[in-house]
């Protein structure tokens, strides 16, 4: 019985002449035309059925031959098709529970793997060792490699400055300014940095994911120190190593301020006992002028997009400017493996900058330090106000440098 009902609603069976007489005298006469049988009629209907959406019949245009003598239309034939159930429905459903459970499971409260560890459940960091370490990781994206296929130097900054403001947000010590307490913002101070000192000592490339550990301690009476520790997350590989002095600024005057009381009660439960983790660059850095630089370049403008959330030009972007004045022979050949910098004062967007520098040789005593350069620069405003005073040490990228180094030297003799 149920082959024949299947089959029976895929190939209708025509009717014989006498049935169809007997049906033509209770339903009264068909309207068609003479040379049409009544199969043929029966299978032109199963052709044109109309579809079934959503359980209901969808009306389309009638049939002809299928209206009886009183203008009504006649049923659809019963098809396996459209009497199977409407199974978007159910679809659509099960997909909104999908979607309604993953939506709670993200914003679970995530309680720690280990005890000395908070997991931020936005993805942002941890932190670890009593709540006093910020680590967070960051893959090196395409739009972050330079022409040697490895992340800049303005790359690497910028990880440091973004775990330093994770640092404080996960801390909870983030207020309403970039990087302020709550206090802080009260009595409009914010934080501005005074010294870097940075070591690469190797570049990730493409693809790779980087560990970036920071965390701070006192510097002097009324300054903090911050460190940072950059590895390969796969293979532990120290890749970076910086630390940094940072000193409070009134927003509103632009001059320093000692650290309050109230400021110094919120950040101090977060000070690390521990050294630098860079012994302290203590050779002067000195001062250049039109005599002594060998490369200048003038005409430097801070844009819109320069300016961070307090209006002053974001200190990694002083990096970039330093380097427009480094010779292109040495930045063919070598890459930055130091650099220190000292920051004298801000710049506006209104400012307009210049950028030196001098190139000396390296100490050759030692072999490890053969074929590197050290660099000095400035970076000042046209006036002659100090902006930053730097140095920066480069190495060869690799043999092949030997012929850029004869170069080197041949211009600047």
């Amino acid at each position: 019985m149920v082959a024949t009902a299947v089959t029976s609603a895929f190939f209708p069976v025509t009717s014989s002449p006498d049935s169809s007489d007997s049906k033509n005298k209770k339903l009264g006469s068909i309207k068609s035309k003479p040379s049409v049988s009544s199969g043929s009629l029966q299978v032109k209907a199963n052709a044109q059925a109309p579809p079934k959406i959503n359980g209901t019949v969808a009306s389309t245009t009638p049939v002809e031959g299928s209206k009886n003598d009183d203008g009504a239309s006649s049923p659809p034939p019963r098809t396996f098709i459209n009497q199977l159930p409407d199974w978007s429905m159910l679809l659509a459903a099960i997909t909104t529970i999908f979607l309604a459970a993953e939506k709670q499971w993200m914003m679970l409260d995530w309680k720690p793997r280990r005890p000395d560890m908070v997991i931020d459940p936005f993805g942002i960091g941890k932190i670890v060792q009593d709540g006093l370490v910020f680590s967070q990781n960051f893959s090196i994206r395409s739009y972050e490699i330079g022409a040697d296929q490895t992340a800049s130097i303005e790359t690497l900054m910028n990880h440091l400055q973004e775990t330093a403001i994770n640092h404080c947000r996960s801390a909870g010590l983030l207020g309403e300014g970039f990087g302020a307490t709550p206090e802080m913002c009260k009595k409009n101070l914010i934080w501005v940095v005074t010294r870097m000192q940075v070591v690469v000592d190797r570049y990730p490339t493409w693809g790779d994911v980087v560990q970036v550990d920071t965390w701070v301690s006192a510097s002097g009476k009324n300054g903090m120190r911050r460190d940072w520790l950059v590895s390969n997350s796969e293979t532990g590989e120290i890749l970076t190593r910086a630390t940094s002095v940072w000193v409070m600024m009134n927003k509103l005057t632009r001059r320093l301020s000692k650290i309050p009381e109230e400021v110094r009660g919120e950040i101090e439960p977060f000070f690390m006992n521990s050294d630098p983790v860079l012994a302290e660059d203590s050779q002067k850095l000195v001062k250049l002028d039109d005599s002594t630089a060998e490369h200048v370049c003038k005409g430097l403008t801070p844009k819109w997009s320069d300016l961070d959330v307090n209006q002053h030009v974001n200190n990694v972007k002083y990096i970039g400017w330093i380097l427009e004045s480094a010779p292109l022979p040495i930045l063919e050949s070598h890459e930055l493996s130091a650099m220190t910098l000292e920051y004298r004062r801000e710049c506006g967007r209104d400012s307009v900058l210049q950028s030196l520098t001098t190139v000396s040789d390296s100490n050759t005593e030692n072999a490890v330090n053969v074929g590197e350069f050290n660099c000095q620069h400035l970076l000042r405003l046209d006036d002659g106000a100090e902006i930053v005073r730097g140095r920066t040490r480069w190495r060869p990228k690799h043999a092949k440098s030997s012929a850029n180094m004869d170069q080197i030297t041949a211009k600047r003799a």
